[in-house]
């Protein structure tokens, strides 16, 4: 018995020290060298200060700003510490009511559109914590930034095209814009203007 129990120790030994330590060690080292930006968060800088990540959503109210997906993390949005969806259905009164507010607060914000409000901006992502928007969310805010920034249309619209990522591979996935990403180079842009 008591050769048996050294044998068994021995094995969860090795399988811990493998498992716990040396794949994860290995694994983070080649992520270091091989992905360093990504292995780190995926953070964005500006002027040497992070502002953000890449894969995580942010709010954005001002009007010279594209507005990111509602968030249904609690107790604020885009909490990563708290990456959940709301769990509502599609026929829920709660989630009813608020898609109803928030198509209410985009036709306030905008309008001169009188089309459909694209469906990511008045619903949460499962995470709700997504950092994108699809180019028809990005579009249906277009006039609103270009006249609150002082920008034509056609400058806003074709920094929304320089910040669209198409689909994952050619076919993965649908076309996306990341927000942060594009509110940066607005930010830019407005310093900068062309």
């Amino acid at each position: 018995m008591t050769s048996q129990l050294r044998a068994l120790a021995s094995v969860f030994g090795v399988l811990m020290l493998v498992t716990g330590l040396v794949y994860p060690l290995l694994v983070t080292a080649v992520a270091q060298v091989v992905f360093p930006h990504r292995a780190n968060g995926s953070l964005i800088e500006k002027d040497g200060k992070v502002v953000g990540s890449e894969l995580i959503g942010q709010s954005f109210d001002d009007e010279r700003y594209f507005w990111s997906r509602p968030s249904a993390t609690s107790p604020v949005g885009y909490n990563a510490a708290s990456s959940t969806g709301s769990n509502f259905g599609p026929t829920n009164p709660f989630q009813l009511d608020a898609v109803k507010q928030r198509v209410e607060s985009l036709r306030k914000a905008h309008p001169d559109q009188s089309g459909p409000v694209p469906a990511d901006l008045v619903t949460a992502s499962a995470s709700g914590l997504d950092p994108h928007i699809s180019p028809a969310a990005a579009e249906y805010q277009v006039t609103r930034v270009a006249k609150a920034r002082g920008l034509s249309e056609e400058r806003v619209r074709q920094l929304v095209a320089k910040h669209t990522d198409g689909r994952t591979l050619g076919l993965l996935g649908e076309p996306r814009v990341n927000v942060l990403r594009l509110n940066l180079a607005l930010d830019a842009e407005s310093t900068n203007p062309r």
